[in-house]
């Protein structure tokens, strides 16, 4: 049964960077989408970005775009989350997941999503 694990998460200061990765344990991977949803404490799990399985879309949130990158190694059945000029509102457990239907949309709808992972921690500290 396919698995993602994320890593790389951490405690970082305002203005660091974070690589986020989502490490999937079976080949499907490289042929569905991929997205990275992030749930703050006492909040719903929010998008955060997406991408398709050829890498030719890509779709962000309002609040990370142009700080945030998301990007894929089918080769390694691997995602990345590159996380730049991070705020202290960034601070969250990051989740990634896999939409195992439509490999041409990058989707935010979370119930689009089949296979998620255990999440990381990421905070952003003074």
């Amino acid at each position: 049964q396919q698995q993602l694990v994320e890593s790389g998460g951490g405690l970082v200061q305002v203005g660091g960077s974070l690589r986020l990765s989502c490490a999937a344990s079976a080949p499907p991977f490289i042929r569905h989408t991929i997205g990275w949803f992030r749930q703050r404490p006492g909040q719903e799990r929010a998008f955060v970005a997406a991408i398709t399985w050829t890498s030719v879309a890509k779709n962000y949130a309002d609040a990370v775009k142009g700080r945030f990158t998301i990007s894929r190694d089918n080769a390694k059945k691997t995602a990345y989350l590159q996380m730049n000029d991070l705020k202290h509102e960034d601070t969250a457990v990051y989740y990634c997941a896999e939409d195992l239907d439509d490999p041409g949309l990058a989707t935010r709808a979370s119930i689009s999503y089949d296979i998620w992972g255990q999440g990381t921690q990421v905070t952003v500290s003074s």
